[in-house]
C-alpha cells in the first residue's frame, strides 16, 4: 500500500519561507514521480511541482517558480518542497501525491495523495 505523509506546513509571514517534507513508505521513489498540489478554500486543486522518477526533471506552475525548489532523498524515503518569497495566494492545503508520470500529480488526478498539510501565508 502506497503511504505519502506530508509534513512542514505552518503560519508564516509574507516574503518567509517553509519547507515541507513527505515521507513515502516502500519503493515509491523508485517507481513513482512524486509531487505536490494545493488546494485553497472554494478554488480547483492546483498541481504545483513535481520531481521525475526517470529522469530527474522537475517541474513547476508558473506560479511558483523561481520561488519553489522540489527534491528528494531516495535514502529517507522523502520529497522536499523548499518554498520561498512566499505569497498570500500560496495558502491552501498542500498534499504529496504520487502517480506514474508527473501529468497526474501536476493535474492532481492521480488517486495516491497524502493527508495534506495546511500552509497560511498572512501578516
Amino acid at each position: 500500500q502506497v503511504q505519502l505523509v506530508e509534513s512542514g506546513g505552518g503560519l508564516v509571514q509574507p516574503g518567509g519561507s517553509l519547507r515541507l517534507s513527505c515521507a513515502s513508505s516502500g519503493y515509491i521513489l523508485d517507481f513513482y514521480s512524486v509531487g505536490w498540489f494545493r488546494q485553497a478554500p472554494g478554488k480547483e486543486p492546483e498541481g504545483v511541482s513535481c520531481i521525475s522518477t526517470s529522469d530527474d526533471d522537475t517541474y513547476y506552475s508558473d506560479s511558483v517558480k523561481g520561488r519553489f525548489t522540489i527534491s528528494r532523498d531516495n535514502a529517507k524515503r522523502t520529497v522536499y518542497l523548499q518554498m520561498n518569497n512566499l505569497k498570500v495566494e500560496d495558502s491552501g492545503v498542500y498534499f504529496c501525491a504520487a502517480d506514474w508520470g508527473c501529468d497526474g500529480v501536476l493535474s492532481s488526478t492521480t488517486t495516491t495523495w497524502g493527508q495534506g498539510t495546511q500552509v497560511t501565508v498572512s501578516s
